[in-house]
Formats: structure tokens, sequence, C-alpha cells
């Protein structure tokens, strides 16, 4: 197979198809949607190939039969039929009132001059009536609607809820036309990020079928190792096949299959290196201030049990925190159970990149420097490693002194064990460091296990109340290791096992002492 070029940044379908940049066939599943309903949904994280998928379907319903050629959907499509489309993208700026309308009345306006269409209406909603109406009226045919970034006018102000709420009333506005208009419209295809109430925001569209966890479309954005092994075959010479699948795949939306995400794939194969594409195209303040302000430790991230309401439930006034890692991709469902009334996910990192990107994120959101922490990270792993538990304690004391005071000071999270915990553990997640949280054993569960040097170290994390000492909170931490036996299922690897029991002091607000006894 010959190499192509790959379509880094590129959403065009026809630059795609006319230049012979590699495309990852997504028509069969795009003819099955077509065929089975007219108004969908589709939520995905960023760089997840949502414009692409969108520029797809605008050139299929504009018959652009030359582009599909060889692609799975040509045979079974009417080539005779073009619908006009409107094409909306709300990639602009909103952090000021009445820049979402102009922007609107933008794009209408470009659409309309395209069709020869005079308008007779100022406003965004009435322009998009008008114009539905017209181009049926015009061509015989009913119109296509296809809107992208249909949440961003509304996420890029979170941090101001007044002006969020004011742009999530005006969309809520805009959108309820097109159901209005549904003698004029064919087919409506909308995505973005998040999962917004459809009542608040899509009350006027509340006929969406959302397919955004839906089994059948899980690899309608994104590649599949399948894809990966057949359509990228001429670029995987050179690398390590399963370095690529721990590193990048892991996300999963209910089907079969894990995907990954296109934009680290494509810059993998462009750079020949391994690193963290996707997440250095973003940076989650948000998400972190959220994390922070709510308690919620990175210790919490892995196999955090959540429900179908709490993945999905996310508006200006009612972010749940595990929608917001779940919807922005931080997170992802690594399984799911159900009963008769209600269905369980169990959400965990995807891959490696994002596990590791984060936890160093974070720690510099807290004001530690990348180069510090890994540093740190490597430090505290080898002074495990020669068991000197002293040295330990002092080392991980000082990193906790070096935390902003305000963050200390200012966090109720920060007078409970999960919050240092949970520092500790971003620093051991940042340098890769093999470990198990919250693992259970038949009699209970260890905060955390680290395996490192050949040798198994179980903790026990203890907050210490006002007056109690180091000691005696060292001392309870470690009985209770030894009463539940959470070390017993690490015996079978013949290695040296360390029981290890930390305390931190609420009123000291850092670390009071760490001991330590070989089992």
């Amino acid at each position: 197979m010959n190499r192509r070029l790959l379509p880094i940044g590129i959403q065009d379908f026809r630059t795609i198809r006319e230049d012979s940049y590699y495309y990852v066939d997504k028509t069969p599943l795009i003819h099955r949607l077509v065929r089975q309903g007219r108004y969908y949904f589709l939520s995905r994280p960023r760089r997840f190939g949502k414009s692409l998928l969108l520029d797809t379907l605008h050139e299929l319903f504009a018959a652009s039969e030359p582009l599909f050629r060889g692609l799975d959907i040509h045979d079974r499509w009417d080539w005779s039929e073009a619908h006009p489309v409107v094409h909306l993208s709300f990639g602009g700026n909103y952090n000021e009132t009445g820049a979402i309308e102009r922007d609107i009345l933008d794009q209408l306006q470009i659409i309309e001059d395209g069709n020869g269409i005079t308008p007779v209406q100022t406003s965004g909603t009435g322009r998009l009536r008008n114009l539905l109406y017209r181009l049926h009226k015009a061509t015989g045919r009913q119109a296509v609607v296809l809107v992208d970034e249909y949440d961003k006018p509304i996420l890029d102000v979170l941090g101001s809820p007044e002006l969020a709420r004011a742009n999530r009333d005006h969309l809520c506005g805009f959108y309820g036309v097109i159901k209005d208009s549904a003698r004029h419209v064919r087919f409506v295809f909308v995505t973005g990020i998040s999962m917004f109430s459809k009542v608040s925001l899509f009350s006027g569209l509340n006929n969406l079928m959302d397919i955004s966890l839906d089994p059948r479309y899980s690899s309608l954005c994104g590649y599949t190792d399948l894809d990966v092994d057949t359509a990228f075959a001429p670029e995987l010479a050179g690398l390590d096949r399963e370095k690529i699948r721990e590193r990048y795949n892991g996300y999963g939306w209910l089907g079969k299959e894990k995907v990954y995400n296109p934009f680290d794939i494509l810059l993998l194969f462009d750079t020949r290196r391994f690193r963290s594409h996707w997440f250095k195209t973003g940076a989650p303040d948000f998400l972190y201030r959220t994390m922070m302000n709510r308690g919620v430790s990175p210790l919490d991230l892995e196999n955090r049990i959540s429900d179908i309401d709490l993945v999905s439930t996310f508006d200006v006034d009612d972010i749940s925190i595990d929608a917001l890692l779940f919807q922005t991709g931080y997170l992802t469902i690594a399984s799911e159970e159900s009963d008769e009334e209600e269905t369980f996910f169990t959400l965990d990192y995807p891959n490696k990149e994002v596990r590791r990107s984060l936890n160093k994120g974070l720690l510099a959101h807290l004001g530690r420097p990348a180069m510090e922490v890994r540093a740190l990270g490597n430090e505290l792993c080898r002074l495990l490693a020669v068991n000197d538990f002293q040295a330990f304690g002092d080392r991980l004391r000082s990193f906790f002194a070096g935390v902003p005071y305000q963050w200390r000071e200012n966090a109720e999270f920060a007078r409970y064990e999960a919050w240092y915990a949970g520092m500790l553990y971003a620093c051991f997640r940042t340098i890769g460091a093999e470990l198990r949280v919250e693992d259970s054993s038949s009699r209970g569960r260890a905060d955390m296990v680290l395996l490192h040097g050949g040798q198994v170290f179980a903790m026990e994390f203890k907050m210490a109340g006002d007056g109690q000492g180091a000691e005696r909170a060292t001392a309870r931490a470690l009985a209770q290791i030894r009463e539940l036996g959470y070390w017993e299922k690490y015996r079978g690897r013949g290695e040296p096992i360390h029981l290890v029991g930390v305390a931190f002091g609420r009123r000291e607000r850092n670390l009071l002492g760490v001991r330590a006894e070989r089992c």
C-alpha cells in the first residue's frame, strides 16, 4: 500500500477526497442513520472528527457523487436528488453580549447569498425560518440542517454564568425554529461536546434522537483498531503497535470496540513520536477548579461509579462533575451494569496519555511545574525502592508545604486525607508508575498499592484529628492493613511486600508521618 497525505486539521471532506488524503470510511454508519431517522444529536469530545462528519453529510445531501466513488454508500444512494443544506458552525468568540446573534446573522447571510435569497427578517430566528421555507420552495426539496459546535457559545463563558444563561436562552429559541419548520426539513444533525439538558436548551427541538451512547454508532467518530490496521497500515512500520494501543486507544460509548482520538493517531504518524498530542490542544483549567472546589481527588477518577443521569446532566446551573469529566473526554465508560430500573457505568481514564497528562496538569494548576513534578515522582519512587521511608516522608512533606497557601487554606477539601493522597497519586501517575487504586481484596480495599522496583507497597492513608500524633495515626493505618490483609493477594508475586501507613494532620494541613513494616 502506498502512503498518503495525513489529514491533520482538515475538516473538509472534498479536500480529503480530491487530494488523496487518508480517509476512514464512515459511510456505512451514515447510511444507516439517514435511512432510519431524521433528527439526530451526537456528543463527542474535541478533536474527534465531528466537523468532518458534518461536512461529509453536507456533500452527501448536496449529491456530490464523485467524492463518494469507492466508498460503501456510493451504490446505495440516489444521486439524482440534491437537497439544499444549511450548515452552521459556532466556532467564534461569544464572550460578550450580542456576539452570538451577530454570528448567526453573518452565517445565515452567507447561505442566503449563495442561494440568491433576500432576507425579509432582521432577527436570527426569523431569518432561519424564512431561509428554510424559501429553500424548500425554490428547489422543491426539503432542506438539511447541520449544526456544529452547538454548545460552544455556552461552554466558552461558563465562568460568567449570566452570559452563559443568556447565550443558552438565545440558542434555545433559535433551535426551536428547526422543529417549527419540520415540513421544510429533510434531515437534522447537531454535534457538540456536551449533552445539555433538552429541558434547558432543546426544549424547542425536543425531537432530537441522542445517539451519543448508542452502541450502534459508538465508532461514528474516532478510529477503531481495525481502522488503524487497515486504512493506516503504511504508517505503522517502525512503530510499536502495542504501545500505540496502550497510549491512545480506550474511548468507549457502549460499543463493542474502543476507539482512538483521530488527532492523536494522525500526529503520531506525522511526528513518529509518542506525545500527548490531544491533551495539549486544550487546557482544562475549568475542570481543575471544579475538582478542587467540589473536593474531587485524583484518586476518585479511577473506576468511578456513575449512572446515566450523572454522565448526561449538563447545564449552566447544574454541571455534574461526572458529566464534565466524561463529556470532555478525560474519563470514558469502561464497563456497564444494568438491572430492570437503572444503568450504572464504571468510568476510568481512556488511556495512558490522558491519565498521565491530566494528573500532571492538575499539579501544574496547583503551582508545581511539570519538570518538578516528574522529578518528584521519580525521587519518591527511588526512595521507596531503597526502603528509605523517613526520607520519603520528608520529601513528601516538603512537597505539600510548597502547594500555594490559598489552595490549602481555602479548600474545605484540604481537611481530608483524600486531598493529600490524591496529590501523591498524581505524582506517581505523572511518571507512569504502576498503581492499584482502591484495590479490592476479600476483606476490604487498600487506598493505594504501588508496584515498583520488584517490590509491593500497600498504602493506607489516615487523617489525624486535632491533638492526635503521627505515631498513633500511622499505627492505626498499619493495623488496618494488617487486619484486613490488603497485601495477601500479592504474595504470589514472590516480591518483598511493605505495609505503609501515612498520616496527615487536619490542623497542620501537611504530612505528619510515615511508618512502614515488611511482611
